[in-house]
């Protein structure tokens, strides 16, 4: 993977961390294709428990789109009368929400500074967001004549509700760090200074929990907001088979038994 992105596993926990601090993370074409590829590889590794989604740097988690290659890509499109450039969903965006919100692992996003346009997107795609004090959130999209993209049309209004989705995405602006903890975007604020520590320290302990219940949370709720209530019984009924048969739910009762901190397996 290119260096822009950083991966590595350590004890069940993927860590990514966008690494172009020089360009506040912007996402060029080497980054978005590295962010996806280490987002599908951790999705997909078994030994993968838990993942935290971070950035290099104090200013920016990630701005968005990279705007000074996307002008140049632009005028190639117009001069060969493609729309290429605009692929990148397609091709690049798509994959890294779907990846972060589907896989039956929890993610974290330790989100260390500016969160702009899909860095935003990405970070509602993660399961539960640990934001530096110092960090903001803007939607940007319209700002640049550009509609929703990197799944945010469909994670902000279940996050925060339609109507005040809706102000943010037609009227960008930029979010404090605390506003966005009022509005439920983060789950918790922390010193800057403490981030990546914190972010660490939560995704971690996710990691050494029982991964199959956190995979069967994440698709009941994602279910339930868009089904019936018959429909999500049904699907709460089926995860919970699932989780039941687990060796980790074994493992909990017999701990909870003889008064035990449980060890989890992740399966």
């Amino acid at each position: 993977m290119a260096d822009t992105v950083l991966y590595e596993v350590s004890d069940g926990l993927a860590t990514i961390v966008l690494n172009r601090p020089e360009a506040m993370n912007a996402l060029n074409i080497a980054t978005k294709v590295a962010l996806r590829d280490a987002v599908q590889a951790a999705a997909a590794d078994e030994a993968v428990r838990a993942v935290l989604l971070t950035a290099a740097g104090e200013r920016a988690f990630c701005v968005g789109q990279d705007l000074k290659e996307h002008i140049g890509l632009l005028a190639a499109d117009r001069e060969a009368g493609t729309g290429q450039t605009m692929s990148t969903v397609r091709e690049h965006y798509n994959p890294v929400a779907r990846a972060l919100t589907e896989m039956r692992k929890p993610v974290v996003a330790g989100v260390n500074g500016v969160a702009a346009g899909a860095g935003f997107g990405f970070a509602l795609a993660a399961d539960y967001r640990i934001v530096a004090d110092t960090a903001a959130f803007n939607t940007s999209f319209a700002g640049v004549a550009l509609t929703a993209d990197s799944g945010i049309s469909w994670t902000l209004p279940r996050v925060i509700g339609p109507g005040r989705a809706a102000d943010l995405l037609l009227f960008p602006r930029s979010i404090t760090a605390q506003e966005a903890y009022d509005l439920g975007i983060a789950n918790r604020v922390v010193p800057s200074a403490d981030l990546r520590g914190e972010a660490e320290k939560v995704a971690r302990a996710l990691a050494e929990g029982p991964t199959v219940a956190y995979g069967a949370i994440k698709e009941a709720m994602a279910y339930g907001l868009s089904h019936s209530l018959a429909e999500t019984l049904e699907k709460e009924d089926e995860l919970q088979t699932r989780a039941g048969r687990s060796e980790d739910h074994a493992i909990a009762v017999q701990a909870f038994v003889n008064k035990e901190k449980p060890k989890y397996l992740g399966r």
